[in-house]
């Protein structure tokens, strides 16, 4: 039997890591779901059993029910179970503390990161470019180190194409440093044609508000967190995304936006050229003058469509289907 430990829950509302387990568990069978969120938006069937949250809960070692002999152990994020001897999966996302980070959070977040690793009989890394920052920051065996690539929902799909499109340049996700949300301010404010539409990553702050009206007054909405069904509507009707993020574990939004037609442009940087392949207009350094070009040259309408075209074909390489697949398959490989 698989054991997930839903500890994710408590640690934020949504989110890719929320997303992955989420496909992961709607795609499972033999399994019990450890949560401690009466709501669970993960899991909520006989197979959930739900616990109390304690006092620095996301830090202890997880108490099972179960001792099945047969069972294996896999956690949302980074804990170990109380029980030995039991075959134990880890999936590490990214290094965003490791590399972004200073101070006490960062030293607590790598020592328990480190720990759930160093004692995991498989690892999984969503990417090439996590396996080998991996390498890195926590050298193990590579031996017990799998790829798996995330998936993408069905529900981001081309709705109805028919060569129009709006101004919209799309911004999706968190905003704070290496996002470089500020970057795509910039960008968009030297194309004065186009405006910024912002997706997710809470309200806007009155700095950022500042910032905008400044840089692009009246050419920027904030639409708030959306459903995938509404983002896939926005991705369709877009100009573009454009995703200057320094680093990235995987880059969801990437796929997303390509799989709904809407051309990409990002920084060629960690996972994202791995990911993005040669679908999207990748841009070596984060220069302000080069973003700004690479706006303008979707204007051309036969290289704005050859960038939807290689976007809908390099997105098939990725479903929440095959990462199931390829996940259980590290399962079978331990029992």
């Amino acid at each position: 039997m698989l054991i997930y430990d839903g500890i994710i829950e408590k640690l934020q509302s949504g989110g890719g890591v929320t997303v992955v387990f989420n496909e992961l568990i709607s795609k499972s069978s033999d399994y019990s779901f450890i949560s401690y969120n009466q709501e669970s938006k993960i899991a909520m069937s006989s197979n959930t059993i739900v616990k109390k949250y304690r006092k620095l809960e996301r830090y202890r070692d997880v108490a099972l029910d179960n001792d099945n002999d047969n069972m294996l152990f896999h956690s949302t994020y980074y804990r170990l179970p109380l029980k030995k001897n039991l075959p134990i999966i880890t999936t590490v996302h990214d290094f965003t503390y490791e590399k972004f980070n200073k101070g006490p959070s960062k030293l607590v977040h790598s020592w328990q990161k480190n720990r759930a690793i160093n004692h995991s009989n498989k690892i999984i890394c969503v990417s090439e470019n996590t396996a080998k920052d991996l390498l890195r920051y926590c050298p193990v065996n590579e031996s017990n180190i799998e790829v798996v690539y995330n998936g993408v929902s069905n529900d981001y799909r081309v709705v109805e194409y028919n060569g129009s499109y709006t101004n919209e340049v799309v911004f999706v996700g968190a905003r704070g440093g290496y996002k470089n949300f500020s970057a795509a301010i910039d960008a968009v404010s030297l194309c004065s044609n186009l405006s910024l539409s912002i997706v997710g990553g809470g309200p806007l702050s009155a700095k950022e508000i500042a910032y905008l009206d400044f840089k692009i007054p009246n050419r920027y909405n904030w639409l708030g967190r959306l459903s995938n069904d509404e983002l896939n509507n926005v991705y369709n009707r877009a100009y573009c995304l454009l995703y200057p993020s320094s680093y990235e574990g995987f880059g969801i939004p990437v796929i997303e936006a390509m799989r709904a037609g809407c051309p990409v442009i990002a920084l060629n940087l960690s996972s994202i050229p791995e990911v993005s392949g040669n679908a999207a207009i990748l841009i070596n350094e984060l220069d302000i003058n080069l973003l700004s070009e690479a706006l303008k040259s979707l204007d051309n309408i036969e290289q704005r469509n050859s960038y939807i075209q290689a976007g809908l074909l390099n997105s098939q390489r990725f479903s929440w289907d095959k990462c199931y697949e390829e996940t259980n398959k590290v399962y079978q490989s331990l029992k």
